[in-house]
């Protein structure tokens, strides 16, 4: 697997964590962990950007 698209699936993955984190926060009203929610889902979307850019550099 090249960089670019491990980059991708771990994007995702932090993606769909946070998504988890955040909707756990708002259902135990629990503000810290949907802010930590939403940080994780950002960065999760910021890595799989980069997976992206890596892509278009290795063709």
């Amino acid at each position: 697997m090249n960089t670019g698209t491990k980059d991708q699936v771990e994007g995702k993955f932090h993606e769909l964590k946070g998504k988890v984190k955040e909707k756990a926060g708002q259902v135990a009203n629990d503000p810290e962990l949907e802010a930590e929610g939403q940080n994780e889902n950002l960065s999760g979307k910021v890595q799989n950007k980069v997976g992206d850019i890596k892509k278009v550099f290795e063709k």
